[in-house]
C-alpha cells in the first residue's frame, strides 16, 4: 500500500471513532413520577403494569431510557401531599397521578412539571383544567367517567334487584370531592326506575360498617359504591358486609366481582392506564400538557356474579345477562 493511501485510511478510520463511540452511548434517561391514590396492593401494581406495558409499548424502557419513581398514597390525604412533594423534589420530566386528590395534591405542588391524569374525575369541575378540549397549564390527561353513565349504575341495581325501593351513593367525601356530580347526575334518571338515592358519606370502616348496617334494618335497599381511593382500598370490607347484610350492590371495577361483589360497571382503568403512557410519550418527545385535551374512557364493561345472585335470591334478567362481559358462575 503506498504511503499516501495509508495516511488516507488512517484519516478516515480516526473520523469514524468518535462516530461510532457516539453511537454506543446510551440514550439519555428520562424520568418520570407516578403517584397512586390506590394502595399497594395486586390491584394497584396490576394498573402500574399497564402505565409500564404502555410506555414499553412506544418504546419507552424502565432502566433502559427511563426510571420510574412510584409512590402509593393509598387513601392517605397527608400522605398524598408528601409525596407529591417529594416527587417534585427529584424534578422529574413528566409526573402521572391517578385520583382526583392526588392530582390536586401535585397541582398544588408545581405548575411546572407537566402532569398527566390517569383515570381522574370531572377535572373541569375540580378546577384541575380549564376545559376538555384545551386544559391550559401543566396538567392533561384521562377522565375515568362520563357523568352521565352513572345513572346506568342505578337502572342495572334495579334491573338485577327489582325490590330495591331505595338506594345509598356511599363514598369519603375527603377522597371524593367529587361526590355531588355524582348525586347531580342522578336527577337525570327516569323517574320510572322508581327508587330514591340518598348520599352516605362515610370516612372510616367503623363508620361504612354502622351506615350498611342502618341501611340493612329496612327491606328494599341497595348499595351504589363508586370508584375513590377510599372505596378501592377498602374494596373488599364493602364486599364482605354487602354480603353479610343481603345487600344487592353495584360497583366501579370488575375485578370485585371475582371477589364476591354482585355486579360491575364501570370504564377498565387498565385500558385508562396503558392509553396514558401515550401522553407521557408526547410529553417526553416535546409536546405541552396545554395542548393535549382530556381524553373519556371508550372501553366500558360489565360483570354479574351469578353465585352471589343466586345469594342473594336474585334471578338476572335476560337484558343483562346479554349486555354482560363476564359471569361469575
Amino acid at each position: 500500500m503506498k504511503r499516501r493511501d495509508f495516511i488516507t485510511l488512517l484519516g478516515g478510520v480516526a473520523t469514524a471513532w468518535p462516530l461510532a463511540a457516539r453511537a454506543q452511548q446510551p440514550e439519555r434517561l428520562r424520568r418520570i413520577g407516578l403517584l397512586m391514590g390506590a394502595a399497594d396492593d395486586r390491584e394497584g401494581q396490576a394498573r402500574v403494569t399497564a402505565l409500564k406495558q404502555g410506555l414499553q409499548d412506544l418504546g419507552w424502557t424502565e432502566g433502559r431510557n427511563i426510571q420510574i419513581e412510584t409512590r402509593f398514597a393509598g387513601a392517605d390525604a397527608g400522605r398524598m401531599r408528601a409525596d407529591a412533594a417529594e416527587l417534585v423534589a427529584l424534578a422529574p420530566d413528566v409526573i402521572v397521578g391517578n385520583t382526583t386528590p392526588v392530582v390536586q395534591a401535585l397541582r398544588q405542588a408545581t405548575s411546572s412539571i407537566p402532569i398527566v391524569m390517569a383515570a381522574v374525575n370531572d377535572p373541569v369541575e375540580q378546577g384541575l383544567v380549564s376545559s376538555l378540549a384545551h386544559p391550559g397549564g401543566n396538567i392533561t390527561g384521562f377522565m375515568f367517567i362520563d357523568f352521565q353513565m352513572v345513572g346506568k349504575w342505578l337502572e342495572m341495581l334495579k334491573e338485577a334487584a327489582p325490590g330495591v325501593s331505595r338506594a345509598e351513593l356511599m363514598f369519603n367525601p375527603d377522597t371524593a370531592p367529587h361526590y355531588y356530580v355524582y348525586l347531580r347526575s342522578f336527577e337525570a334518571v327516569p323517574r320510572s326506575i322508581a327508587v330514591e338515592v340518598t348520599a352516605a358519606p362515610v370516612r372510616d370502616t367503623a363508620e361504612v360498617e354502622r351506615a350498611l348496617a342502618k341501611l340493612a334494618r329496612d327491606p328494599g335497599g341497595g348499595l351504589i359504591v363508586p370508584a375513590d381511593a377510599f372505596t378501592v382500598v377498602h374494596h373488599q370490607l364493602f364486599i364482605r358486609l354487602a354480603q353479610q347484610h343481603r345487600l344487592p350492590a353495584i360497583y366501579a371495577f370488575r375485578t370485585y366481582v371475582s371477589q364476591g361483589a354482585l355486579m360491575s360497571y364501570g370504564p377498565d382503568p387498565y385500558d385508562l392506564f396503558w392509553r396514558s403512557a401515550s401522553y407521557v410519550d408526547r410529553i417526553l418527545k416535546g409536546e405541552k400538557p396545554a395542548d393535549l385535551p382530556i381524553q373519556q374512557p371508550t372501553k366500558f364493561e360489565l360483570a354479574i356474579n351469578l353465585k352471589t345472585a343466586n345469594a342473594l335470591g336474585l334471578q338476572i334478567s335476560d337484558k343483562l345477562l346479554a349486555l354482560a362481559d363476564e359471569m361469575i358462575e
